[in-house]
């Protein structure tokens, strides 16, 4: 099993949503993050003093799935959320070591 965190730009959360409940995703955790990487972020005043906002906001999917379908769920969100400019966002791929369902008690791959 692994997991899969992608990060976005906000402008690309309802689309990447629905193309995953498309692939036949049957969970995921969306949340509302901040970073900076290569976008570095833009200069602003406040007060009369520049400041550098280089914190953006992002969107992080975390998707826990079959070793089987990650190659099919990093090109959905490549095909997805890629526009070419900076600031598209990274694909995280980790290892899981056990899923257990609180509710029934199961475990493994049948959990997710």
């Amino acid at each position: 099993m692994k997991k899969i965190e992608a990060i976005v730009r906000p402008s690309k959360l309802e689309e990447l949503k629905e193309a995953f409940l498309q692939a036949d995703v049957k969970g995921m955790t969306i949340s509302e993050v901040h970073g900076c990487g290569n976008q570095h972020g833009w200069t602003e005043y406040y007060r009369g003093s520049e400041v550098i906002v280089n914190m953006l906001p992002k969107i992080k999917f975390e998707i826990v799935t079959t070793d089987e379908r990650v190659d099919e769920l990093v090109k959905l969100v490549i095909a997805t959320a890629k526009t070419g400019e900076v600031g598209d966002g990274k694909i995280f791929v980790l290892p899981i070591d056990e899923v257990v369902r609180i509710r029934t008690d199961e475990s493994g791959e049948v959990a997710i």
